[in-house]
């Protein structure tokens, strides 16, 4: 029998190799860029076409490489960073596998042009799907320019995959976020199909973190800074109110390396603890420093989750930095010894003496005679008297809004079903009667109970089934607005909103590219309730991102989803009998009247032996 064991080609192994490294556009660009700050590169330049697709391009000013470690650097387990396995829990720098420019090769065309300081002419290398296919001196730059084009073209079943060129460029920009904020000190800038996206100079972590997202996000942030002999902290969080539903301004990142860390921001949130609106997420913009021994940054392919020596005392002096930090500038309520107010303790010496506290008694109290002025004659027992036999003039005025009388015979029997629910309804005709509770609950009774509809989900489910049957008959009417509103977002909303537009323009919409991540809102459906361009967009957009992770779901249905989760009304709001009416004439007009847009249940009914069975 012959052997049937045998060794990989090079090129095989790094194609399954560029499995791990490489899994989008975007990981190229991390894995580039990683290098150019190992490099030493103050000014780092990343050019795009097509998302990455057809070219990726980083351009840095380091320390460039000589002709042997230009070759080499496309070398499997090549690196300048270890030497033996020791150093690698010693590890201060971004790429040190030696994976990275081998898979990269493996998958697509790179082109190399390097040269160092001290050297007079530089080196151009080409290595298409790991063959080198031209070798040769060239006049460039000091530092080094990496060229990466046709990602995947020989493995189209990766290429297939790819998302959208929206879709991945968004991944690129995150991508990109987490490397410029871990690196404030160096300049960096990105374009897309000779667009400018970004023009980051170099600055410090707050200016950063307000040129990389937007200007308003500068009035969000709180400082956050201490120093311990286990890890020193320091960054920003951002104020509750400024919180949202979606993630996307969350990160850590550790001796200047972005990181994932689930135990961490459990931290954090346990910090924000009763001070944050429900399912929302804070920003927070959070550094660690600690010994490099201390964690293993080795434990997954692409080095962002990393292993911590002392997990827990981190996590305890993270949410004891996060509240005192919000204590500071009264998110909290803290104690400050900081404050130029603040009481002055005076210092005692050994000779000061001590007084004993004691207790202050009136011996000439007599609680009998307190007694006496309650006594009847006397004035606040004449008060008392008077609102004895007045009482009813408190509640003078509420015949008007008496409580509707529920009389279960009015209606027809009914189930949880919507055929059902609707046929009680139409049964029931003007006799209906319609209470709200709590100013989230709308009450009807039916003859085999009490059907109970939530406000919010019935509205969502209204508005989704409209919205669709715009978007389809494309019969969407803007009102315009009297002054158009400026929009400011950061580039990864932005260019979601630029992927969502045409949607968006046959709802009703007349948004106009300003540039520069900003769009002008010009006109808003003309049967939309809420007024606030602002509001509606940021929050259509936050909804947006949060329906981007279920499956089976057309884009065109998810802009119907979060334009109605945006626009429908909110609980707390209250409604009068005739929006009640409405609501419910609407909700069983409906398809599938018995769930919201995402599934939730829009209406119960509770049985009246069940309710009877409460009074045994």
């Amino acid at each position: 029998m012959p052997d049937i064991i045998h060794l990989l080609p090079d090129s095989v192994a790094n194609q399954i190799a560029a499995g791990e490294v490489v899994q989008r556009p975007a990981s190229v660009v991390k894995e580039l860029v990683e290098n150019a700050v190992d490099a030493g590169g103050t000014s780092i330049k990343i050019i795009l076409k097509d998302a990455g697709k057809t070219l990726i391009q980083v351009i840095d000013n380091g320390s460039g490489m000589s002709e042997t470690d230009a070759r080499l650097a496309f070398e499997r387990h090549a690196t300048s960073k270890i030497i033996k396995a020791d150093d690698l829990f010693a590890i201060q720098t971004m790429g040190f596998r030696g994976e990275a420019l081998a898979s990269i090769a493996a998958i697509a065309e790179v082109t190399l042009k390097t040269r160092r300081v001290e050297d007079e002419i530089g080196l151009s290398i080409t290595i298409n799907g790991s063959e080198l296919t031209d070798q040769q001196p060239v006049s460039c730059p000091a530092g080094s320019n990496f060229s990466v084009r046709s990602l995947f073209f020989n493995v189209p079943a990766r290429r297939k995959f790819l998302k959208s060129n929206t879709t991945e460029l968004k991944n690129i920009i995150q991508e990109f976020q987490r490397m410029v904020l871990a690196n404030p000190d160096t300049e960096f800038s990105l374009s897309h199909n000779d667009s400018e996206i970004y023009h980051l100079p170099a600055t410090n972590i707050r200016q950063r973190i307000v040129h990389t997202f937007r200007k308003s996000i500068n009035q969000n942030l709180i400082d956050l800074s201490v120093n311990t002999s286990i890890v020193k902290i320091k960054g920003y969080i951002g104020k509750p109110e400024f919180a949202k539903k979606t993630a996307g301004e969350q990160f850590f990142f550790v001796n200047k390396r972005y990181m994932r860390h689930p135990y961490f921001h459990h931290a954090v949130m346990q910090a924000y603890e009763k001070v944050l609106p429900p399912d929302s997420l804070p920003s927070y913009f959070i550094y660690l420093e600690v010994d490099p021994s201390s964690i293993d940054v080795n434990i997954h392919p692409t080095k962002t989750e990393i292993k911590f020596e002392d997990e827990r005392s981190i996590y305890q002096i993270l949410i004891a930095t996060v509240r005192e930090a919000m204590g500071r500038f009264n998110v909290t309520p803290s104690l400050d010894f900081n404050r130029e107010n603040a009481i002055e303790i005076p210092a005692l010496g050994r000779e000061t003496s001590f007084k004993q506290p004691g207790i202050e008694v009136n011996p000439d109290f007599n609680p009998f005679q307190e007694e006496k002025k309650r006594m009847p004659g006397s004035v606040s027992s004449n008060l008392n008297k008077s609102n004895q036999l007045n009482w009813e003039k408190l509640y003078a005025g509420f015949e008007k809004e008496s409580v509707p009388d529920i009389k279960p015979e009015d209606t027809t029997p009914a189930d949880n079903s919507s055929s059902q629910a609707t046929m009680n309804l139409e049964n029931a005709g003007q006799t209906l009667n319609f209470i709200q509770i709590k100013n989230k609950y709308i009450l009807t009774p039916v003859k085999s109970g009490l059907m109970v509809i939530d406000q919010k989900r019935a509205h969502e489910r209204i508005l989704f089934e409209k919205y669709l049957k715009t978007l389809e008959d494309h019969a969407g009417i803007a009102q315009q607005n009297l002054y158009p509103q400026t929009i400011d977002l950061d580039p990864a909303d932005y260019m979601l909103l630029l992927e969502i537009s045409d949607d968006l323009v046959r709802l009703g919409f007349d948004i106009r590219n300003f540039g520069i991540n900003t769009v002008v809102i010009h006109g808003l459906p003309a049967d939309l309730q809420k007024t606030n361009a602002v509001e509606v967009i940021e929050t259509l957009l936050e909804e947006y991102k949060n329906s981007q992770t279920e499956p089976g779901k057309s884009a065109r249905e998810r802009v119907a989803r979060s334009l109605s989760k945006a626009s429908a009304i909110k609980y707390g709001m209250s409604l009068t009998r005739e929006e009640m009416r409405e609501i419910m004439d609407k909700l069983f007009a409906c398809s599938n009247p018995n769930y919201s847009a995402d599934g939730k249940p829009v209406l119960t009914i509770l049985q009246l032996e069940d309710i009877e069975k409460n009074f045994k």
